[in-house]
Formats: structure tokens, sequence, C-alpha cells
């Protein structure tokens, strides 16, 4: 691997702040300044599932690893715990089935994605992917579970209840294991939540009422998504992967205006191979108006301007060995499902750590 830590920093143009870094293939959690260096540290006893953040009191949200639930690999988790400054879990909920993503709302509950085997005649309906590469037989599907303080389920979603599964067909190239392969889910001012499908490269608007689509994009040219976020004008952003796509692969951060289906802005390396992960990642748009980019399969987090210029570049240092991650690849790794800045005055900081470089 190239070098680690901090590759780059303009001071003068990179956004101030500190960096949450959760190394995938870890038990620790980092919060780092502007040069790299470890300004907090949370360990914990599993390996992520997938990664954790801040919430505004300071505590960090975070899943781990289990063993428990359904036979899929592929971005596991299932321990769900809030943890406070100082280590201390002061929040926990168990699903074996929960995978990817979980948001604190506004209201203090929590949403999760979840894995479930679905009905038979679900099964059926799902079209596309490659043929026999169904678990033991079945397909598993996702579902999004809200539940409060309690641990009481409040709603619940599931992908098998569309009434037009057969439109939304999987990737020629995947296994038919799992429809859709939900990554993100992210709960919207309306109530709604809105959900990356990776195996069919859809973000979609989950209506909480009706549980159906109410607003969907799908784009085979994005090589699948990860990380949708809808921004303060109603823009999302998104990370391309460029995977299972006819040209050279290549990954690319968008902004994509709902409205038009319209890309508005966009950032791709140059040469465009100098940027690709084809899996995990995501897309921060930070207060300044630059862009704080994860590439997550080598650990790269990096912040461009609107136009497109590198102004902090950091490899994350902390490798683990990937048969923690459940993985049979073997070796060792740096991978980093997502990343977030937050400023120094942020209420997720609120004094407990200095910035160090300026106001």
């Amino acid at each position: 691997h190239r070098d680690t830590g901090v590759l780059l920093y303009d001071e003068g143009r990179a956004t101030p702040g500190f960096t949450l870094v959760v190394p995938l293939v870890g038990r620790s959690a980092y919060l780092i300044g502007m040069r790299g260096e470890v300004l907090h540290q949370w360990n914990f006893p599993l390996t992520p599932g997938n990664y954790g953040y801040l919430l505004p009191n300071g505590n960090l949200l975070w899943s781990g690893r289990t063993d428990e639930g359904p036979p899929l690999r592929r971005g596991k988790g299932w321990l769900m715990r809030e943890i406070d400054w100082d280590g201390n879990v002061v929040w926990e909920y168990i699903d074996h089935g929960q995978h990817h993503d979980f948001r604190r709302m506004e209201n203090g509950n929590t949403v999760y994605l979840g894995w479930e085997k679905m009905p038979e005649d679900a099964q059926a309906r799902v079209q596309g992917g490659l043929p026999g590469t169904e678990k033991d037989g079945a397909i598993y599907g996702d579902y999004l579970r809200e539940v409060d303080r309690d641990g009481k389920t409040v709603w619940e979603w599931h992908i098998h209840e569309l009434d037009d599964i057969e439109r939304l067909t999987l990737l020629p190239t995947v296994d038919r294991e799992e429809f859709a392969h939900g990554n993100a889910c992210t709960p919207l001012a309306d109530g709604n939540v809105m959900v990356s499908f990776r195996r069919i490269s859809t973000i979609a608007i989950i209506d909480r009422a009706t549980k159906q689509f109410r607003w969907e994009m799908r784009d085979d040219g994005w090589g699948t998504t990860h990380d949708c976020e809808m921004l303060p004008d109603g823009h999302i952003t998104c990370f391309a992967n460029g995977i299972y796509t006819p040209l050279n692969p290549f990954s690319r951060a968008l902004e994509i205006d709902p409205e038009t289906r319209k890309v508005v802005w966009e950032y791709r390396g140059q040469p465009t191979w100098t940027f690709f992960s084809p899996n995990i990642s995501g897309v921060q748009r930070l207060w300044s108006g630059n862009t704080l980019i994860c590439e997550g399969q080598m650990g790269r987090i990096f912040e461009v301007t609107p136009a497109g210029e590198i102004v902090w570049e950091y490899v994350n240092p902390f490798f683990g060995p990937y048969d923690w991650f459940g993985l049979e690849r073997g070796g060792f790794g740096n991978s980093v499902f997502r990343a977030y800045r937050y400023a120094p005055d942020a209420p997720e900081i609120a004094g407990r750590v200095r910035f160090p470089y300026g106001p």
C-alpha cells in the first residue's frame, strides 16, 4: 500500500474540524485532527458492522458484528450500541438481522436495515442476477425497522411487500442470495426514508404510509451506489462505485437534482482510474461547500473543493485482518465503510477536544 496518514493538508482551503475514522477490520474508532493525530479513541469487543458516527450529544452510535442471524456476511452487524465519550454503553439493541446502516432519528428512535428470508412467492418474483446463486436455495430480502429507546418496534417495512418486485431487476452480474442489498437508510424530515440499494443500482424514497416507493432513480451506469444523503436544498449526494460497468472501472461522488434526475455536480479522479472503490464508501457535503469523500476499500479519505481540487487527503494507517470482517480473502486491510467530519464548534464535539490549528 502507498503511504498512510495525512498526505496533503491545504490549511487555507481545507475545512477545519475533526474526522471520525472507524476501520472496517479493526476494533477501535478514532477521532483525528487535520494532521492525522488521534485526539480520542473508542475500543470495542467486536469488529464494526460497518461503522459508527457521533450523535449531537457527543455519544458514538456503533454496530458490532456477531456470528448469529441470517447466513449473509457482506455488511452484517446486529449489535447496536450508543457509547458515551468514556466508553460506557448507555443504550443497546440487538437484532441479529441488522446489516449495514442504522440512524438515530430526531424523535430519539433508531431506524435500521435488516435481512430476512423472503416468502417463497416473493422469491419467485425476483428477476435477474446470476442463476443458481441463491443462499441454500433461498433469497433474503431487506427490511427497515424503527425502534424506540425501549426497543419497541413503532414502524417497519419489508421489501417483499412492494407491489412491483418484478420490475426491480437485479444486475446480471450479482448473486441472487439477496434482494436488493440496501446499504444506507436516511430518515427524512417528512418521516419517509431514503435507501440506497446496491444490487439494483437504485436510490429510492420509501413512503412511510403506503410503504411503496414514492420516488426512485436507477442508473446502471453508476455501477451500484452507497451512502445517499439529502442536502438542505433537496438535492441528493451519493457514491457511485463504478463496478459492473462496460467501461474502465472508476468511482464518482455525485450530487443529483431529484426533480430533473440530472447530475448537477460530480467528482471523479484525474485520471479516472486513480479513484475507485468497488464497494462500501461515502460522500459528505461539508458546511464550507467542500465535499469529504471516503474511498472505502483503500481506506482513503479526502476533501475536494467544488472545482474538484483536493485540499486534504488521508489514508487510514490502522490495518486489521480481513478474517475479522468475515471474508475468506485473508490478509490485512485498512478499509473504511464511511467517514464524517465534525466542525470544531459542533455539538458532537462541544469542547471535548480542542481544535489545535486556528479558531
